[in-house]
Protein backbone atom coordinates (compact mmCIF):
# COMPACT_ATOMS: atom_id res chain seq x y z
CA UNK A 1 0.00 0.00 0.00
CA UNK A 2 1.41 3.58 -0.95
CA UNK A 3 0.08 6.31 1.12
CA UNK A 4 -0.42 9.81 -0.06
CA UNK A 5 2.58 12.77 0.05
CA UNK A 6 1.53 15.23 2.57
CA UNK A 7 2.86 19.00 2.87
CA UNK A 8 2.25 18.28 6.20
CA UNK A 9 4.71 16.22 8.16
CA UNK A 10 2.33 15.54 11.30
CA UNK A 11 -0.84 14.51 8.96
CA UNK A 12 1.47 12.17 6.29
CA UNK A 13 2.61 10.23 9.89
CA UNK A 14 -1.10 9.86 11.20
CA UNK A 15 -1.47 8.55 7.72
CA UNK A 16 -4.66 11.55 6.42
CA UNK A 17 -4.62 11.63 2.88
CA UNK A 18 -5.32 15.26 2.37
CA UNK A 19 -8.21 16.06 -0.47
CA UNK A 20 -7.19 17.79 -3.60
CA UNK A 21 -9.70 19.46 -5.00
CA UNK A 22 -9.50 21.35 -8.64
CA UNK A 23 -10.67 24.84 -8.72
CA UNK A 24 -11.28 25.88 -12.10
CA UNK A 25 -11.05 30.01 -12.36
CA UNK A 26 -14.13 31.79 -13.84
CA UNK A 27 -13.61 34.65 -16.01
CA UNK A 28 -15.54 37.71 -14.80
CA UNK A 29 -17.61 38.09 -17.40
CA UNK A 30 -18.84 34.46 -17.64
CA UNK A 31 -22.41 35.52 -17.34
CA UNK A 32 -22.32 37.18 -20.60
CA UNK A 33 -21.50 34.15 -22.67
CA UNK A 34 -24.80 32.80 -23.08
CA UNK A 35 -27.81 34.63 -23.14
CA UNK A 36 -29.23 32.21 -20.74
CA UNK A 37 -26.68 33.39 -17.85
CA UNK A 38 -27.62 37.27 -19.12
CA UNK A 39 -31.00 36.97 -18.44
CA UNK A 40 -30.43 35.19 -15.01
CA UNK A 41 -27.93 37.79 -13.86
CA UNK A 42 -29.85 40.88 -15.11
CA UNK A 43 -33.44 38.97 -13.39
CA UNK A 44 -30.92 38.46 -9.85
CA UNK A 45 -30.28 42.89 -10.40
CA UNK A 46 -33.87 42.97 -10.46
CA UNK A 47 -34.22 42.26 -7.35
CA UNK A 48 -31.96 44.50 -6.34
CA UNK A 49 -33.90 47.49 -7.61
CA UNK A 50 -37.42 45.93 -6.12
CA UNK A 51 -35.61 45.60 -2.50
CA UNK A 52 -34.43 49.15 -2.98
CA UNK A 53 -37.59 50.32 -3.95
CA UNK A 54 -39.20 48.59 -0.84
CA UNK A 55 -36.94 50.49 1.08
CA UNK A 56 -38.27 53.87 -0.38
CA UNK A 57 -41.61 53.41 0.40
CA UNK A 58 -40.85 52.45 4.22
CA UNK A 59 -38.72 55.25 4.41
CA UNK A 60 -41.83 57.23 2.93
CA UNK A 61 -44.69 55.99 5.51
CA UNK A 62 -42.56 57.79 8.11
CA UNK A 63 -41.80 61.41 6.38
CA UNK A 64 -44.49 64.03 7.39
CA UNK A 65 -47.00 65.13 4.69
CA UNK A 66 -45.46 67.65 2.92
CA UNK A 67 -41.78 65.50 3.03
CA UNK A 68 -43.99 63.12 1.43
CA UNK A 69 -44.95 65.15 -0.96
CA UNK A 70 -42.06 66.44 -2.37
CA UNK A 71 -40.45 63.05 -2.33
CA UNK A 72 -43.10 61.51 -4.88
CA UNK A 73 -43.83 64.31 -6.82
CA UNK A 74 -41.27 65.86 -9.91
CA UNK A 75 -38.92 64.15 -12.92
CA UNK A 76 -36.42 62.20 -10.53
CA UNK A 77 -39.53 60.47 -8.86
CA UNK A 78 -41.46 59.67 -11.93
CA UNK A 79 -38.03 58.19 -13.73
CA UNK A 80 -37.15 56.08 -10.38
CA UNK A 81 -41.10 54.53 -10.49
CA UNK A 82 -40.70 53.87 -14.64
CA UNK A 83 -37.33 52.47 -14.13
CA UNK A 84 -38.91 50.23 -10.83
CA UNK A 85 -42.03 49.36 -12.95
CA UNK A 86 -39.79 47.37 -15.81
CA UNK A 87 -37.78 46.26 -13.38
CA UNK A 88 -40.66 44.73 -11.53
CA UNK A 89 -42.46 43.21 -14.40
CA UNK A 90 -39.67 41.74 -15.66
CA UNK A 91 -38.56 39.97 -12.26
CA UNK A 92 -42.25 38.89 -12.06
CA UNK A 93 -42.66 37.29 -15.90
CA UNK A 94 -39.18 35.31 -15.56
CA UNK A 95 -40.40 34.27 -12.05
CA UNK A 96 -43.66 33.45 -12.87
CA UNK A 97 -42.49 31.57 -16.18
CA UNK A 98 -39.80 29.53 -14.18
CA UNK A 99 -43.14 28.13 -11.74
CA UNK A 100 -43.06 24.95 -13.57
CA UNK A 101 -39.81 24.20 -12.94
CA UNK A 102 -39.76 24.73 -9.59
CA UNK A 103 -42.63 24.29 -8.70
CA UNK A 104 -43.55 20.21 -10.14
CA UNK A 105 -48.04 18.76 -9.51
CA UNK A 106 -48.84 16.07 -9.69
CA UNK A 107 -52.15 14.29 -10.06
CA UNK A 108 -52.19 11.05 -9.44
CA UNK A 109 -49.88 9.11 -11.86
CA UNK A 110 -49.46 12.40 -14.05
CA UNK A 111 -47.95 15.13 -13.91
CA UNK A 112 -50.16 18.88 -13.99
CA UNK A 113 -49.39 20.80 -17.48
CA UNK A 114 -46.57 22.76 -16.80
CA UNK A 115 -48.57 25.50 -19.32
CA UNK A 116 -51.74 25.28 -16.70
CA UNK A 117 -49.43 25.82 -13.74
CA UNK A 118 -47.90 29.17 -15.40
CA UNK A 119 -51.48 30.42 -16.19
CA UNK A 120 -52.79 29.81 -13.17
CA UNK A 121 -50.22 31.90 -11.73
CA UNK A 122 -50.38 34.74 -13.94
CA UNK A 123 -54.32 35.01 -13.41
CA UNK A 124 -53.63 35.14 -9.71
CA UNK A 125 -51.14 37.77 -10.10
CA UNK A 126 -53.49 40.05 -12.16
CA UNK A 127 -56.22 39.28 -10.28
CA UNK A 128 -54.47 40.62 -7.28
CA UNK A 129 -53.07 43.42 -8.80
CA UNK A 130 -56.35 44.63 -10.09
CA UNK A 131 -57.61 44.44 -6.25
CA UNK A 132 -55.02 46.43 -4.94
CA UNK A 133 -55.63 49.12 -7.93
CA UNK A 134 -58.93 49.23 -6.94
CA UNK A 135 -58.39 49.63 -3.00
CA UNK A 136 -56.15 52.01 -4.25
CA UNK A 137 -58.76 54.15 -6.34
CA UNK A 138 -61.02 53.57 -3.76
CA UNK A 139 -58.86 55.03 -1.17
CA UNK A 140 -57.74 58.06 -3.31
CA UNK A 141 -61.00 58.97 -3.72
CA UNK A 142 -62.34 59.11 -0.13
CA UNK A 143 -64.06 56.16 -0.12
CA UNK A 144 -63.19 55.32 3.31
Amino acid sequence: MSQVQSHDSESSARGDHAARLYHQPWPSDWWLRRASFTLFMIREITAVFVGGYAIFLLVLLFLPAGAFQAAVQGPVSAFMHVIVLVMALYHTVTWLNLTPKVLVVWRGEERVNPILLTAAHYVGWIVLSLVIVGLVVFLAGGGA
